[in-house]
């Protein structure tokens, strides 16, 4: 078996702005393996300034693996704790490897385009009326479920920006989630979350930064509106910091990041353990190419998880990897029809 890595930087069609800044431009890299004449394809989503693999030595670390190939998955993962993007992109290609189509890992009724996945959609901060524009967009388009980012412009603009949608729209017929991406301190947050309130919002992500466990603690238990938990989970790696994290904070939701917080396999540990706190969960993209996109979809289609997921961040770029994904009405599809267009890319690399 062979093994190999190339970096590939994703270009935004235009400026995406968080609370933490503005995004145009996105890294990842592609792991690509080869055996006899089966190709594995993973890709490690690394998001600088958020991951906790965001490191000196990350291109280091994937030079690595390739050069211990030979050990197979299970010992590359358990090498790999402090690398929870290269953990997913390695499970990954291991089963884009074994699988008879490497770009189906999970067969299901979703790669068969039988079922779609509901998704929400997502809007990004800028200017009112750029946020505006993508709300109505969003709806024209059939969504059922909008996310907001919020927290980066003025907040009584933001209110403002709810207070249309629920004026065109009840929460009968749309669901409305907002993420705060830790914007708010924690003197400020309860007024903002009773503020919020008002909109019959489904959930707000993260209302104050991570790692304020007694702030967040408090917060979850007066909150008047449901309260997910989101880089919270970034760089907890044990499973009994993870149960005490949960048990702590007692949030209403989280949500999990494969890329982030260590694949299938992580987001399984976190799904068992909120699952038995009767703490509801749904699954997020980390801003991936079509490649990781497909394979985080797939994985979450077998969960059978009926909220609305985070997966529609395929068409945020002017150059992700042509797939079969297609998002129509509200959902994620996968269209057996269409075909991947990833060809040159592995044979330039193997």
């Amino acid at each position: 078996m062979t093994a190999s890595y190339q970096q590939y930087i994703l270009e935004f069609k235009r400026p995406s702005g968080t609370s933490r800044g503005v995004l145009t431009t996105k890294e990842t890299w592609f792991l690509l393996l080869q055996d006899g004449t089966a190709i594995g394809i993973g890709e490690c989503g690394i998001l600088r300034t958020l991951s906790i693999d965001d490191r000196p030595d990350y291109e280091q670390k994937l030079q690595w693996v390739c050069e211990h190939i030979h050990l197979g998955e299970e010992a590359l993962y358990n090498e790999l704790t402090a690398f929870p993007s290269i953990q997913f992109g390695v499970e990954m290609a291991f089963k884009s490897l074994r699988a008879r189509d490497p770009f189906i890992l999970f067969p299901s009724d979703f790669t068969k385009g039988i079922q779609d996945i509901p998704i929400n959609g997502l809007i990004w901060m800028g200017e009112k009326d750029f946020m505006k524009e993508q709300i109505t967009q969003k709806l024209a388009a059939g969504f059922q479920c909008i996310k907001m980012k919020i927290g980066a412009i003025d907040f009584d603009t933001e209110l403002s920006l709810l207070a249309y949608i629920r004026s065109q729209f009840s929460s009968d017929v749309i669901t409305l989630r907002v993420d705060a991406n830790g914007a708010f301190s924690p003197s400020e947050a309860l007024t903002k979350l009773t503020q919020l309130q008002e909109f019959s919002l489904h959930s707000i992500e993260q209302p104050i930064k991570q790692g304020q466990t007694t702030e967040m603690k408090s917060l979850c238990k007066q909150t008047p509106l449901p309260i997910a938990l989101d880089e919270e989970l970034i760089g907890i790696f044990a499973y009994e910091e993870k149960k005490k994290l949960l048990e702590t904070i007692r949030p209403q939701y989280i949500i999990l990041k494969p890329s982030l917080i260590g694949g299938f396999r992580g987001s399984m540990e976190w799904i068992r353990l909120a699952e038995s706190m009767n703490i509801g969960w749904w699954i997020t993209s980390a801003l991936e190419s079509n490649i990781g996109l497909n394979a985080i979809s797939q994985f979450t289609y077998t969960l059978e998880n009926d909220l609305p997921q985070g997966l529609g961040t395929g068409g945020l770029y002017t150059n992700n990897i042509p797939s079969p994904l297609v998002v129509s009405e509200g959902g994620l599809r996968y269209d057996p029809e269409q075909h991947w267009e990833f060809d040159q890319l592995i044979h330039t690399q193997l």
